[in-house]
This record gives C-alpha cells, sequence and structure tokens, in this order.
C-alpha cells in the first residue's frame, strides 16, 4: 500500500474562493499602503500615498503573473510524472533568449508606436518562443527522462539539474556571459479606469498570463488529450490498460508545460528589459516554491502560489526589506507546509493498492 496525493490539474473552485480571494487581495492592497505610508524618507498622506500603492499593487500581480506561468510546468510535469523537473527554469531562460534573439533579428530596439505592427510583432515573438521552448522540452523528455522513467526516483532528479547547466552552459557559450538587453517594444502608456491607473505593459502580462490558465483549464477539462492527461496523473497504469497513450500524453505535457514557460520568458525581456544566462535557476527556484506552496501536481494551486510570491516580493520591497524578501518567500512556504504539508490547495487521498 502506497500513500497518494491527489494530483488534479483542477480541482473544483468552492463558490468561496472568490471571496477568499478578493479579501486577501484587498489585505495586501492596504499592507502594501501601510508599507508606504510607513517610509519616513516620504512623508506621505493617506491620499497622496494611494497612486503608489496602486502601483505596487499592479506590480505585485504582474510578476506573480510571471512566476505563475512557470510554476504551472512545473506542476504539470510533477502530476503526470512525479519528477521535480529542474530544468524548467532554465527552458524559460532560453525563452527569454529568443525572444530577444527574434525581435534584434527583426531590427527592433525600443517601443513600437504602431499598434498593427505591435500586436503582429507581439503574436511572433510568442509563436515562435512558445514554439521553440516546446519543442524543446519534448527533446529533453525524450532524450533525457523517458529512458529513466521506470529508474529509483534519484536518477531522472539528478538528470533534470545536469540538463539545467546544460541549458545555462549553452547559453552562456552560445550568446553572452553578461546581462543581455531585451528591445521593450511595448510603449511605456498609462491607461486610467476610473480611479486606477495601470501600464500598457502590466495590463498586457496580466491578460495573457489569465488567458493562458483560462486556455489551459480548458484543454485540460474539456479536450480528449486532456482526459487523457487528467488519467495518467490518476493512475498511470490503468490509463494504458485503456488505451491512453502515455508516451504521447507524458510528451504533450512537457510541450505545453515549457511553451509556457517560453511565454514567460517572452514577458520576462518585455517587461524588464534584461535577461541574463543563470535567470532560469533563481526564476525556477521561485516558481518551484510556487507550485509547492499552492499544491504540487495541482495546476490552480501552482497559479495561486505564483501570486502570493509576487506580493510577498513586492511587500517586502515596500517594507524597506527587499533584501529579505527571498527569506520572507521560504518562511511563509515552510509555514504554510507545516500547517498544510499538501500546500494550500492540495488535497491528501486515501491509500491504494
Amino acid at each position: 500500500m502506497t500513500s497518494a496525493t491527489a494530483r488534479r490539474p483542477f480541482a473544483a473552485i468552492p463558490w468561496r474562493a472568490p471571496l477568499v480571494a478578493a479579501f486577501a487581495l484587498l489585505m495586501a492592497y492596504f499592507v502594501i499602503l501601510g508599507g508606504i505610508l510607513a517610509d519616513p524618507s516620504q512623508h506621505l498622506t493617506f491620499v497622496g500615498a494611494i497612486p503608489q500603492a496602486q502601483a505596487q499593487f499592479i506590480n505585485a500581480v504582474t510578476i506573480g503573473a510571471i512566476y505563475a506561468l512557470i510554476a504551472l510546468g512545473y506542476t504539470m510535469v510533477y502530476g503526470i510524472i512525479e519528477l521535480i523537473n529542474f530544468a524548467h527554469g532554465d527552458i524559460f531562460m532560453c525563452g527569454s533568449f529568443v525572444s530577444w534573439w527574434l525581435l534584434t533579428t527583426l531590427g527592433f530596439s525600443g517601443a513600437i508606436s504602431d499598434p498593427v505592427l505591435l500586436i503582429g510583432v507581439l503574436i511572433l515573438a510568442f509563436a515562435v518562443s512558445m514554439l521553440v521552448m516546446g519543442i524543446v522540452g519534448v527533446v529533453i523528455e525524450r532524450l533525457a527522462y523517458r529512458p529513466l522513467r521506470n529508474a529509483p526516483r534519484l536518477a531522472p532528479l539528478i538528470t533534470a539539474i545536469g540538463v539545467s547547466f546544460i541549458l545555462q552552459n549553452i547559453a552562456f557559450v552560445a550568446i553572452s556571459n553578461s546581462i543581455v538587453t531585451t528591445p521593450q517594444i511595448i510603449p511605456n502608456t498609462v491607461l486610467t479606469f476610473g480611479p486606477i491607473t495601470v501600464g500598457l505593459i502590466n495590463l498586457f502580462t496580466i491578460v495573457l498570463a489569465v488567458g493562458l490558465m483560462v486556455a489551459l483549464h480548458l484543454f485540460i477539462s474539456r479536450t480528449r488529450l486532456g482526459r487523457a492527461m487528467r488519467s495518467t496523473a490518476i493512475d498511470r497504469e490503468a490509463a494504458q490498460l485503456m488505451g491512453v497513450d502515455i508516451n504521447t500524453t507524458i510528451a504533450l505535457t512537457f510541450f505545453i508545460g515549457s511553451a509556457l514557460a517560453g511565454a514567460a520568458g517572452v514577458v520576462q525581456g518585455l517587461y524588464f528589459g534584461i535577461t541574463v544566462f543563470n535567470i532560469g535557476f533563481q526564476a525556477g527556484l521561485k516558481a518551484f516554491t510556487a507550485a509547492v506552496l499552492g499544491g504540487i501536481g495541482n495546476t490552480t494551486g501552482a497559479a495561486l502560489g505564483g501570486f502570493v510570491i509576487g506580493f510577498l516580493e513586492v511587500i517586502s520591497s515596500v517594507w524597506g526589506q527587499g533584501r529579505w524578501s527571498e527569506a520572507v518567500v521560504f518562511g511563509m512556504l515552510v509555514l504554510v507546509l507545516v500547517f498544510r504539508p499538501t500546500g494550500i490547495l492540495g488535497q491528501q487521498l486515501g491509500d491504494r493498492a
């Protein structure tokens, strides 16, 4: 008998979840506002601090969206084959370099003012990066992980770390060993919605991330291939007996997860304007933390964990403790796992034979 932890690609969302989420976001906003008011160097009034609090709140959501996109790939792979794919963060890094290469090759160096051209270039950048990274993910699964599928768990784990170093060194040798500036083609435009102001790049990132998460949810829950992924996650042997092509299903999972990491890599360049060969380690570690925090193997939990980490980082910075942001993130992870070992949305199932 072995203990089984629920690895549902998308668990049912209780009706109370939106209310809890709204309350948590409201509390996060007031914590950010409190940090700005507590800064002695600014001497802001309550009303004067509101615009800055809004900007930091939107920044937290944007950063969380990037972490969520990366974390989805981690949790999807674990849900299917119970592998912590430590190379996933470096796939995100490679995606940022693919976007950089494409935009510089096309001759862009700054913001694009023509909206039609901007939309076309964005579609091209995301399509190319997601496709290339999806193929890279499938190749990695076929060459590095599939031969070790029935090996002791330590073997594929070490292999994943090795693949991570290989990708880092390829970028280090073939591209650059220092920070690379990525063209920020989205104009630095500020949009106003009543009392709320939001940058165009922030709005684009948030809408893109939420759109990809919804598309993933619909794919997993309503398509034949999605049902094959869910059945494989629950019981691989039973799914194979029922006619599911396990190799194709696992390859598809790697393709989707790596494509999402590629999309996050494009956003990384557009939002921050830089990339570097070792950026995948740090981002991957935080995305893995997000997946564990939300409930490893649960895609909804991974997305939630990404946003939580985004807010924790921004709150730490606002309160003048930016250098402690990583300690705060991992401290929160430890605290959650002490009281809920399966993560925020993880569920423990009974034993199965």
